[in-house]
């Protein structure tokens, strides 16, 4: 009789090098680096690097990397119009979705599935899909579309484009951290997502794009956005209390509170609450993070659950000035350099995957009977 394990809990899927959750512990590792190690030290463009190649790039390597995301960053021009005339209250998910499918009607060399080949595409993919999520924004609100510019990082351009100028330095770290929070997170639902998807021998255009379909839901990449949503919901500090009570005594979620993998605090999570500290208190706003610190300590107190990395990642993208429903798109955005590094690793030593399901309905023996005569 095979295992049943809902929802695949505690089953193996697969090896990686990638990235490890140790949920009882409560440390994450990207390729044998402690998230303590490497977050606010290493850049994103590092972090890229660290996870499609096992080891962190020495200065020749990051340079060469960083000098071919920011070459990638042009769209096609028919992916352009698409985003300028898509429905702008259309879920930016959906568009961001539909506009990386589309990047592969450009590849020329499609059918070209060599190692290189799809190296070329991950680069591409990364670099493009910040410029697709901050164009969509703006031309939803009717707003020019500025150039691209190559003298920018990861995160930078993507805050010089969502605003049209040059983002304060101050702003570019607290992305480019979030950015390496989120890179990559073991076989989450996303992962898995794009890991099935090119397991078939498909394409890393219709990979990534099963796993920003996967992220868009709200048990996965969709919580952030859920924990601004609570906070607007209770309004003021002085509503907390009884508005956790009243959602607790209904047994409804907190959103941003515990963890399916992590049993313990989220390592992410710290850093992530030292940066909301920091912009709260220079954006005049503190009430976001008091009130956030103040549902933490009740639900650490009654349930025994911590927070997550998307209860504070909401806080500091909602201060950093980025629009509610743009938050699981930066989620996107980050989680590409895991997503493609998993991509290559399962072409690397690819098999099929076919798991058993266990089957529920009626025992065998049935007999047909001509519609005719079914009651």
């Amino acid at each position: 009789m095979p295992l049943t394990a809902k929802g695949l809990e505690g089953i193996v899927a697969n090896s990686t090098n990638l990235s490890d959750v140790l949920g009882q512990e409560g440390i994450l590792i990207y390729a044998g680096y402690n998230i303590n190690e490497i977050a606010g030290r290493a850049g994103f463009e590092e972090t890229v690097y660290l996870l499609w190649h096992g080891e962190l790039p020495n200065r020749t390597q990051l340079d060469s990397l960083t000098k071919e995301l920011r070459a990638a960053r042009e769209l096609p021009a028919p992916v352009v119009d698409f985003l300028r005339h898509a429905p702008p209250k259309a879920s930016p998910m959906d568009v961001i979705r539909t506009a990386v499918s589309m990047l592969g009607l450009y590849d020329e060399n499609l059918k070209d599935e060599s190692p290189e080949a799809n190296r070329r595409r991950a680069v591409g993919i990364t670099a493009k899909i910040g410029v697709i999520t901050a164009y969509f924004h703006r031309a939803r609100h009717g707003q020019p579309l500025p150039p691209i510019r190559t003298d920018l990082g990861e995160a930078a351009h993507f805050l010089y484009l969502m605003t049209g100028a040059d983002p304060t330095p101050e702003a570019v770290k607290t992305l480019d951290v979030a950015y390496v929070l989120h890179a990559d997170h073991g076989m989450n639902a996303s992962t898995f997502s794009a890991r099935v998807t090119i397991a078939t021998l498909s394409d890393m255009y219709s990979a990534i794009t099963s796993a920003i379909g996967t992220l868009k839901g709200p048990l996965h990449g969709g919580a952030n956005e859920g924990v601004i949503h609570m906070l607007q919901a209770i309004g003021s500090e002085e509503n907390v209390d009884a508005w956790i009570d009243d959602q607790l005594a209904q047994k409804k979620k907190i959103m941003g509170i515990g963890h399916r993998v992590y049993k313990t605090l989220d390592p992410r999570a710290p850093h992530l609450r030292e940066m909301a500290v920091v912009l709260s208190e220079r954006l005049g706003e503190p009430k976001w993070i008091r009130m956030s610190e103040r549902i933490a300590a009740i639900m650490q107190e009654r349930k025994g659950l911590n927070a997550n990395v998307d209860f504070y990642s909401a806080t500091v993208y909602y201060s950093l000035g980025i629009p509610t429903d743009l938050f699981t798109p930066v989620f996107a955005i980050a989680r590409t350099a895991g997503w493609t590094g998993h991509v290559m690793e399962q072409l690397a030593d690819n098999r099929l995957y076919r798991p058993l399901s266990e089957y529920t309905g009626p025992a065998v023996g049935k007999k047909f009977v001509p519609v005719e005569k079914r009651p």
